[in-house]
């Protein structure tokens, strides 16, 4: 999938923008809050239905502006068109449509445009809780298993309800407290079955671009860790419900799942250097990109690339623009505000490209 023009009006801080972008290398120069990595979250909105950074719609609005508008044209890998509108005026809800039809559900929009972003935000995934960790697996499993985000959701229903009986001053209702944790037990399981499958194939993945990156100088992996892992979860869910009778809220099960990140065997938010730390993250995510490759129906993602150069050494950054440039990725949309970076990656790559300089929200095309 390709996207070829892209058209946005009050979208944060760019208030009109209409592009025509390179089926290959899109690089955008400008000073730190000038508005690259709204460009950027614009796309992923595209994609997701939401913002990449602000869950709350109204607040990714134009300040004083009435309305938002993103409109992208795509081309998919036979060639066709595929129109992806998004348009919502403030105190209302936003309305998604492709080809001019709306969506009934936008949970069915999901996985039409596969995506990767990397951004220097990412460093939540080893300094954050769990639950970044958490939705950096839903947000790849999403985008080619539609049944992963219905069970998913359902889980985080019954999650909600036997929370509120657990909450509850009178004793609650033993029998409906069985049927949620029934329902929690049975979604879950399906859950942790994809989330498992899919560590057990990125590791690999992921240890070969960490190499690649690093020249083989440090060992990575990682360590799903659930509940699951104990036993049938229904009997774990179940086994300590007097406790959490005790707290108010439910002490196990898949929402308490977790990454573990390991640099040379340790926990690596206690390890290495800040440029390792980015590299680790970024071998995750071109590992996430690879992945999707191969499950997306064979569709080749977009890969969104926000500032990845800060706080690595020149021999790390050339080999990133070695991987980057080559015949494996499809479209990339590049920021940076060192010039230098972008044309030694242009030097490189020998490719189609297009470079924008982007200024207080304006996006001009740099012939």
């Amino acid at each position: 999938m390709l996207l070829d023009k892209i058209s946005i009006i009050n979208f944060k801080n760019i208030e009109s923008a209409d592009l025509q972008l390179s089926p290959k290398l899109n690089c955008l120069i400008g000073s730190n809050g000038e508005g690259k990595t709204n460009l950027l979250d614009a796309i992923y909105y595209l994609s997701f239905c939401r913002s990449a950074f602000n869950p709350i719609d109204s607040q990714i609005m134009k300040h004083d502006s009435d309305f938002m508008v993103l409109d992208g044209k795509y081309l998919n890998d036979a060639g066709d068109v595929e129109d992806v509108y998004c348009g919502m005026k403030r105190g209302q809800r936003k309305r998604f449509k492709r080809n001019k039809k709306d969506y009934k559900r936008l949970v069915e929009h999901i996985g039409l445009i596969p995506l990767v972003f990397v951004s220097p935000a990412d460093s939540i995934l080893i300094e954050g809780g769990s639950d970044e960790r958490r939705r950096l697996m839903d947000i790849v499993i999403s985008q080619y298993d539609h049944g992963y985000m219905e069970a998913l959701m359902a889980y985080n229903k019954a999650l909600q309800q036997r929370n509120a009986l657990l909450k509850m001053e009178a004793e609650p209702d033993v029998q409906l407290m069985e049927i949620w944790e029934q329902q929690m037990a049975e979604n879950g399981e399906f859950v942790f079955q994809k989330r498992d499958a899919f560590i057990r194939e990125l590791v690999p993945l992921f240890q070969q671009i960490y190499q690649s990156i690093s020249e083989n100088k440090e060992t990575v992996s990682l360590n799903y860790v659930s509940h699951c892992q104990r036993g049938r979860l229904l009997d774990v869910i179940q086994r300590d419900r007097f406790k959490d009778r005790a707290v108010g809220y439910s002490l196990h099960g898949i929402h308490r799942d977790d990454i573990e990140m390991l640099l040379g065997g340790y926990q690596l938010r206690r390890e290495g250097s800040q440029g390792q730390h980015k590299t680790f993250v970024l071998a995750l995510k071109l590992a996430q990109f690879d992945f999707l490759k191969r499950t997306s129906s064979n569709t080749v993602p977009l890969l969104l690339l926000d500032d990845i150069f800060d706080k690595l050494d020149a021999r790390r950054v050339e080999q990133i623009v070695k991987l980057v440039s080559g015949d494996s990725y499809g479209q990339i949309f590049m920021t940076d505000t060192n010039r230098d970076h972008l044309d030694q990656i242009l030097q490189s790559s020998h490719c189609d490209y297009k470079l924008f300089s982007v200024e207080n929200g304006e996006i001009i095309e740099k012939i």
